[in-house]
């Protein structure tokens, strides 16, 4: 049975006390269930200390095991891993500006003629 190793977090934190340990599971096995191979160290989210063991971590890697982005982040601070770090937060979509019908009657223009002469605006990078 061949398994899909993981390097990820698992949250042990009370209510508004995040903390978490860093674990080598079954990629398909949820992180809540308790079933992992090896714990590798903790992150205190409020304080943030992480303490992992890295030549565990290297060792897991080097067997076949992905790390999260958060984990593999973590890694990159410690210098365990080479690269740089993987941007884990979401995309934002642009705002899609809707026309009020206050400004349509000021304008005296219908609406389609008041978005084409307002600006566009570039969300921010």
């Amino acid at each position: 049975m061949l398994f899909m190793l993981a390097i990820r977090l698992q949250r042990v934190g009370r209510k508004n006390d995040p903390s978490f340990r860093v674990i080598v599971t079954d990629s398909k096995m949820k992180t809540k269930t308790g079933n992992f191979l090896e714990v590798l160290g903790s992150y205190n989210a409020r304080m943030g200390k992480p303490v992992i063991n890295t030549e565990r971590a290297k060792y897991w890697i080097s067997v076949g095991a992905k790390a999260s982005g958060t984990v593999h982040n973590l890694l990159v601070d410690f210098k365990a891993v080479s690269g740089k770090k993987i941007n884990v937060l979401g995309k934002k979509t642009p705002i899609v500006k809707e026309v009020p019908a206050a400004v349509e009657i000021a304008s005296g223009k219908p609406a389609e003629e008041v978005v084409e002469a307002t600006p566009e605006v570039k969300p921010a990078q």
